[in-house]
């Protein structure tokens, strides 16, 4: 009896580890790693969808902006009178209003060809510039080719920063003609960690003829906080503007062939060679140089060694101008230097 009750319970101990085996195999797996996507052109979490690039205007009657705190690059531009421009590129969100939306300018054709065949939203340009911006290797998405509902009037601002672009319904429209529109790519640039060296800044100016800008260090948001003429440069949503890695560019601005209404003459800046600039990000300033050998490639940074530099994820900003920067250094720095 004794050995007939061993036989039986070792009889169940088996059964039991065999029916956990198999419940354990059977079991379906319910967590799996979820794949980020990371948007090419700011390193950010994001799609890299279709490029719509819009121009919008700067003149401190066009603040607050519509919609520019979800582009992934801004570009400022120097125009007629010494002012500045905004050429902004949306991929990995595209959202439903951004304004005020203006005209085009020279320097758009060189700069916007990096991209790819893009989206181009804006409201007119000079006669002669037309068929500069037909002939390009862009989607001319301009006003005088849309309607009165993609490009609309806002009741709250004055002419001529009232006007919005409904950008959703325009990519919608793209989307059902199956316009065929560039998606985002790498420029040139990658993300990563911060290089050694670097000098410690709290605060940059740059300044154009007519206009400026300054970014103050956020430890607490990681980014470059923007102002425009002394005032924060907000967006229509209550968000500060401001870049993960904002790029000093500097670039020959000389005069085109081209002319506003009132006689001034139009800026060209020119984006495609080499030069100087300041990479800034993490609270530093470095020197750094670019290169872009023709208006297909895209731009490369690198420190004045000559090894690459990363950008931080996030938003990027690039100041086009041929001003220095005037930096601000914390107390204990002394040096007027950024590098090393």
């Amino acid at each position: 009896m004794f050995f007939r009750t061993l036989k039986i319970a070792a009889f169940l101990s088996i059964a039991l580890v065999l029916v956990s085996c198999s419940s354990t195999n059977k079991t379906p797996i319910t967590s799996r790693s979820k794949v980020i996507e990371h948007n090419a052109l700011s390193g950010a979490e994001g799609t890299n969808g279709p490029i719509l690039v819009v121009k919008i205007d700067d003149t401190p009657e066009a603040h607050p902006q519509i919609g520019l705190d979800k582009a992934d690059v801004v570009y400022i531009e120097e125009v007629e009178g010494g002012l500045t421009r905004l050429a902004a590129v949306f991929s990995s969100e595209i959202p439903a209003r951004i304004g005020p939306v203006r005209s085009a300018r020279i320097s758009d054709i060189d700069l916007l060809a990096q991209f790819g065949h893009v989206a181009f939203a804006f409201s007119g340009a000079q006669s002669k510039l037309f068929p500069v911006i037909d002939a390009a290797d862009l989607e001319n998405l301009g006003a005088q080719h849309e309607s009165a509902q993609i490009y609309t009037r806002d009741s709250s601002r004055n002419a001529p920063v009232n006007m919005v672009l409904q950008a959703e319904l325009l990519m919608s429209k793209l989307r059902e003609q199956n316009t065929p529109i560039a998606t985002a790519r790498s420029l040139g640039w990658s993300f990563g960690a911060s290089p050694t060296g670097g000098r410690a800044v709290t605060s940059v100016v740059m300044q154009w003829p007519a206009n400026s800008y300054s970014a103050s260090w956020s430890d607490v948001e990681s980014r470059w906080l923007l102002n425009h003429s002394a005032l924060p440069d907000m967006a229509d949503s209550g968000t500060q503007l401001g870049a993960s890695t904002l790029v000093i560019q500097l670039v020959a601005i000389t005069a085109s062939q081209y002319h506003d209404k009132g006689g001034g003459v139009t800026p060209f800046s020119a984006t495609v060679g080499s030069g100087s600039g300041y990479i800034l990000r993490d609270g530093k300033a470095f020197d750094a140089h670019w290169i872009r050998p023709n208006p297909q490639s895209g731009t490369t940074w690198t420190l004045a060694d000559g090894s690459h530099i990363n950008f931080a994820p996030g938003q990027i900003w690039v100041a086009l101008t041929d001003s220095a920067p005037k930096f601000t250094y914390p107390i204990e720095s002394a040096s007027p230097s950024p590098t090393k």
